[in-house]
């Protein structure tokens, strides 16, 4: 990736953390990673926007 991404918790995410998923947008792919792995090397979830879309209507 050339640019860096920016990186957002839920805002039901505590101050504590140690339990929260972070989201990055881009046009073409969301990225999620879970927020207690190392930024810099911990594995990302990449998906489609579509794919996002229909995770985050389902209830």
């Amino acid at each position: 990736m050339s640019t860096a991404l920016e990186w957002f918790k839920s805002s039901y995410s505590s101050s504590e953390g140690g339990q929260c998923l972070e989201v990055a947008y881009e046009d073409t792919a969301i990225h999620i990673r879970d927020s207690k792995n190392n930024p810099e090397d911990g594995p990302t979830l990449h998906i489609t926007p579509a794919a996002w879309a229909a995770f985050t209507a389902a209830r």
